[in-house]
């Protein structure tokens, strides 16, 4: 299955796979502590951290495991964030999340709930699954509200990556 939006767009954003030429662009969101504030994981050089998500965005691609597509602000040109389809497993539960991550600088303008709700869509037009979950920390009240914007309900907390997550869910 696609779960990539490659080519896709939605009122102010054009998604695309990720390419290796906006690693320098994206390194500002891990040299920001805003943007992990809500997440506890192994803390390194921001450089080292952006690598590894970049490669796992990669493997994603190449194993057809979804993954983030660069989201592009269609007025200025400018990569603003990610949003994206990924296969997880949560409580051994094969599930479809929509993912997302903006530059702070692009945060509170509706980019993130414009760009999920372009996931969902796709990801039920598409038939890819039922439901669709978005994994987001119990901290994390913006997130939240994007989820809920897109159309989820809370489902259940549980732990994710050693976080305590809310699982948000809508049905196709």
């Amino acid at each position: 299955m696609n779960f990539l939006l490659t080519d896709q767009q939605s009122d102010r954003l054009l998604f695309r796979e990720i390419r290796t030429s906006d690693f320098d662009v994206w390194l500002k969101f891990f040299e920001t502590p805003e943007t992990s504030k809500s997440w506890i994981y192994k803390k390194e050089d921001p450089k080292i951290e952006c690598t590894k998500w970049y490669e796992r965005q990669f493997e994603r691609y190449q194993n057809d495991q979804g993954g983030m597509n660069a989201l592009i602000e269609k007025s200025s040109g400018e990569l603003i964030g990610h949003c994206g389809l990924l296969q997880q497993t949560v409580d051994k539960i094969h599930e479809v999340e929509i993912a997302y991550s903006l530059l702070p600088q692009f945060w509170n303008k509706g980019y993130a709930t414009e760009a999920a709700i372009h996931c969902r869509d796709y990801a039920f037009k598409n038939n890819l699954s039922p439901s669709l979950i978005s994994i987001i920390s119990i901290t994390n009240i913006p997130s939240q509200n994007v989820a809920i914007k897109v159309g989820m309900a809370l489902d259940k907390t549980t732990v994710y990556r050693e976080n305590n997550v809310d699982i948000f869910r809508i049905w196709k």
